[in-house]
């Protein structure tokens, strides 16, 4: 009979929705918890300011220049994950600053907030009821939201990663 079709149908529902949630649980812990290394927050906290625009031997880029391009990256990321006029930024040169110190401490609290505002606020995209991570956007390549989603964790890890080594090669790491 056709009604067994039917039959089923709610626990599909129940499966599908849980396993749905569970990918955004999963998003979610990648972005925002460092689960086998550490988190951003661990590797910006209590880094002393004479160090930030140190520029070690034979690497190309300071503490600072990183933690910038981390929180501008992110932005940009952000931006175009719920932007349908999003314009594209000019990479490199818009993805990274060019003084190796930020100008002020002022400036080195902005961005370690920023980061930290922009990386909740996406993830506020995922948290959303009718949030899609399959569809892509109407404008873009073909991106979805669970492209982002993983760009904006690996991105993170990766220059998080970059800043331990600085930290380490600087002598302020644990």
């Amino acid at each position: 009979m056709w009604w067994h079709l039917f039959y089923n149908l709610d626990k599909t529902f129940a499966m599908v929705n849980t396993n749905h949630a569970e990918l955004i649980k999963q998003l979610k812990e990648l972005i925002l918890k460092g689960n086998a290394h550490a988190t951003t927050d661990d590797a910006l906290e209590n880094i002393p300011e004479k160090i930030l625009g140190v520029v070690p031997e034979h690497l190309p880029y300071s503490i600072w220049q990183i933690a910038e391009h981390i929180r501008i990256t992110q932005a940009d990321i952000l931006d175009f994950s719920q932007n349908p006029d999003y314009k594209e930024m000019a990479w490199p040169a818009e993805y990274w600053p060019k003084e190796k110190a930020p100008k002020d401490s002022a400036a080195w609290e902005h961005c370690i907030k920023q980061i930290k505002k922009d990386r909740q606020d996406f993830v506020g995209l995922l948290e959303k009821d009718d949030a899609d991570l399959y569809t892509p956007f109407a404008w873009g390549d073909g991106q979805n939201l669970l492209r982002e989603a993983l760009l904006v964790g690996d991105h993170n890890s990766y220059h998080t990663g970059e800043i331990i080594v600085l930290r380490r090669l600087l002598g302020h790491w644990k």
